[in-house]
């Protein structure tokens, strides 16, 4: 049954009336005495704000290890070169370095990062950028080119002091992160979800303090083994329940201990942890399973494989999209005017007043808006319109507006998506982005039927991998099926 057909579920007939009017049957069990209830002071914690967007990297972390990095490149210089050659050198070198240390994940650190873990890659990089750099040296000053052997001891020496200060940074980073750790999800199901919080609590000095334990609506939750009789912590299971908590404890880390990709539900869980910004990473098999075959970043964790899982965040363009809509519907409106008029026209001789037919739609973040459309009743103007896809032009308005998007996913009733929601647990992620007129989902189902699996895999794959070229191909690819037999 297509989405927009599903029937609304009436709720029981008590959940309409008020609490004050219902009557329940008298209970002969003796009730306790009445006691004052005050609300709590100080501020509602579940309506704070949503934790800041955050990687898993301290900030300072990442300039303490950039200037440990600039040190030992500019001591290694001075120590070996003398100050006629070495600031020469260093013009060309530390850029060079920091790029390569960037794209290597060296100012990533796991939770238990170690300097000597990191000696490999920086002794790696520190040969290619003197080489580099003694090549240049060498082409604009002939007279100064470097020996062999100096090259040799220079590489060696910012190699040993690149991982002293490295050594001392991550130090420095474990004090900081026994004083204050950062709120901690451990996804996944018993023992290894609690025997992991307990390795994390005590062992403060991996910075991850865990404040729940999320199973997986998928997942049966095992009972709690010795390990976890000792471990109170709250078992997470409605996305409700995982919101209150993220924003309560200003979640910034989400450990898996399973496959985030192994079914629908882990897969909801793992897009919403992104869109929020935290850091993912994985423990345990998942480690090991997931991603990309170990490297420099895996680690672990009193035994435990952990290693962060590469997801960035999701380019979901949101000035440069409302930019377009805006350019495009501004443009559309003055021009489509007099196509409008005569729609209009036609609706009100054919059928009577009310060109207009409003609908109540969700939009995103899950906020309701009002979808404008001409009115297709059973008239020959009416199912010209709706074969024709004109029916849908005052929405244009609502693009104007910023209820709708050119291209998004479609727009659904409240009813219709309550209803998804609870059979299809990715439905929800497709509110991360506003509905459009056309969308991914849309022009496949152009082609052919598509199932509600299929659409929410389409809208949730569009919203991944948006791009403006895409939406431009979308919207292109929609215009040419606009007068089409049978188009939306």
């Amino acid at each position: 049954m297509p989405a927009q057909d599903l029937p609304y579920r009436k709720r029981p007939e008590s959940a309409d009336v008020p609490h004050a009017a219902r009557v329940r049957p008298p209970s002969t069990a003796p009730r306790p005495p009445a006691t004052a209830v005050h609300p709590p002071r100080g501020p509602a914690r579940e309506t704070l704000p949503p934790p800041r967007p955050c990687r898993g990297t301290r900030p300072g972390t990442v300039l303490a290890l950039m200037t440990a990095d600039c040190l030992a490149t500019g001591g290694a210089a001075l120590a070996l070169l003398g100050p006629g050659t070495a600031p020469a050198l260093l013009g060309a070198l530390l850029p060079l370095l920091l790029a390569l240390h960037t794209h290597a994940g060296l100012y990533r650190p796991g939770p238990a990062p170690a300097a000597l873990g990191d000696l490999p890659a920086l002794l790696g990089r520190a040969a290619v950028c003197w080489c580099a750099a003694a090549a240049l040296l060498a082409g604009v000053r002939p007279e100064r080119a470097l020996p062999p052997a100096l090259l040799v001891a220079a590489v060696a020496a910012h190699a040993v002091l690149a991982c002293y200060g490295r050594a001392t940074v991550y130090r420095a980073r474990r004090n900081l992160a026994r004083r204050r750790p950062r709120a901690a999800l451990i996804v996944g199901t018993d023992p290894a979800a609690r025997q992991l919080a307990g390795v994390l609590l005590g062992h403060p000095e991996y910075g991850l303090e865990p404040v729940g334990l999320v199973t997986p609506a998928s997942m049966l939750p095992a009972p709690p083994g010795p390990a976890g009789a000792a471990l109170p912590l709250p078992r997470l299971g409605s996305p409700q329940d995982i919101a209150r908590a993220v924003i309560r404890h200003t979640v910034r880390d989400v450990v898996f201990t399973v496959s985030p990709y192994a079914d629908p539900h882990t897969a909801a869980l793992l897009r919403s942890f992104v869109d929020q910004g935290s850091a993912v990473w994985l423990a345990g098999a998942a480690a090991a399973r997931e991603g990309n075959p170990p490297h420099r970043e895996t680690d672990h964790l009193r035994g435990f494989a952990c290693r962060r899982l590469d997801t960035g965040p999701p380019r979901h363009g949101s000035r440069v999209k409302r930019t377009l809509d805006v350019v495009v519907a501004a443009a559309l409106l003055p021009a489509a005017a007099p196509l409008l008029l005569g729609c209009a026209l036609a609706v009100r001789l054919a059928d009577g007043p009310g060109v207009l037919h409003r609908q109540e739609r969700v939009g995103r973040g899950g906020r309701t808006f009002t979808l404008l459309t001409f009115r297709t009743a059973r008239s020959r103007v009416g199912r010209l319109l709706a074969r024709t896809s004109l029916a849908g032009l005052p929405q244009l308005w609502n693009v104007l507006r910023g209820d709708l998007s050119l291209v998004g996913p479609r727009p659904e009733r409240p009813g219709a998506v309550q209803q998804l929601t609870q059979h299809h647990p990715e439905y929800a992620a497709r509110l991360r982005m506003p509905p459009g007129l056309t969308g991914l989902a849309q022009v496949h189902a152009r082609r052919g039927g598509t199932s509600t699996e299929d659409r929410v895999r389409l809208d949730n794959l569009y919203i991944d991998s948006w791009s403006l070229w895409q939406d431009l191909r979308l919207v292109l690819r929609t215009a040419g099926s606009l007068f089409r037999v049978g188009g939306r």
